[in-house]
């Protein structure tokens, strides 16, 4: 019930700022979502043993976020600069955990939600689609797996994820944004609906899986608590951080 209630409070709020706020206000969620998600991976990879240098981590990714142009030479820089901060580490075997954990960190976030932003200014229907693709996927997983779900997927990573929740999210995505784009947008050609649909679900619920193979890896259920039902921003965006570059790099290249 709190994972419902915390769903319905939320969906107006995303769906007003996606399709009809402002510029700013929607870059405001976007910067908040953001560092919300980057203080939950910092505290994953403290239980993980690896220190992260937690100012350069955010304000590297805020750069990431909003940086123009030059994105490859800016992650360029960042994993240089994540390399000298390596020399600091004491021992100095933790050095390399921690410059991988900051470079990593970095794009694992605000990279992708980047392609957020960037997904907007082709148009908010887009990023409308990206995001629904997953919300529909994960309730369709959910409730079908709970009533019917009896092969792990991955038990070793996520117990109560199965292969009958897998398709069904799958299939739930496909007709969700099979509609949605021959409503919203009728230019896209029906195969083209499906397939981004489809990959988009695919690259969610291995984003899924990531997520809770840094938290086994951990020894935590959650990445926070901040949403009750789902955890913390990082549990509730896992799948959409993978699914938006994987739909937005479709759309830059058909």
């Amino acid at each position: 019930m709190r994972r419902l209630i915390t769903a319905v409070a939320l969906l107006p709020l995303i769906t007003y700022v996606v399709l009809w706020g402002t510029n700013w206000l929607f870059l405001l969620l976007v910067t908040a979502v953001s560092l919300l998600c980057f203080y939950e991976y910092s505290g994953i990879v403290a239980a993980h043993g690896i220190q992260l240098p937690g100012p350069v981590g955010y304000a590297a990714g805020l750069v990431v976020l909003f940086v123009p142009r030059n994105e490859l030479l800016v992650v360029t820089l960042l994993a240089l600069v994540a390399l000298l901060l390596a020399l600091r580490a004491d021992p100095l075997p933790k050095g390399l955990p921690q410059a991988a954990a900051l470079l990593a960190g970095v794009i694992y976030i605000f990279g992708t939600l980047r392609c957020a932003i960037s997904l907007r200014a082709i148009g908010p229907y887009w990023l409308f689609f990206a995001l629904g693709i997953n919300w529909i996927g994960d309730t369709a997983a959910y409730y079908v797996g709970r009533a019917a779900g009896r092969h792990k997927m991955a038990a070793r990573l996520s117990p109560a994820k199965s292969w009958e929740g897998a398709a069904a999210s799958v299939a739930a995505s496909a007709a969700f944004g099979f509609f949605f784009l021959r409503w919203l947008l009728p230019e896209v050609a029906p195969p083209m609906a499906v397939l981004l649909s489809a990959s988009g679900n695919v690259a969610g619920q291995i984003g899924d899986l990531v997520e809770s193979a840094l938290k086994r890896g951990a020894g935590v259920k959650d990445s926070g608590n901040l949403l009750p039902g789902h955890g913390g921003w990082l549990d509730r965006l896992d799948g959409t951080l993978f699914s938006l570059p994987v739909v937005y790099g479709l759309l830059t290249l058909i």
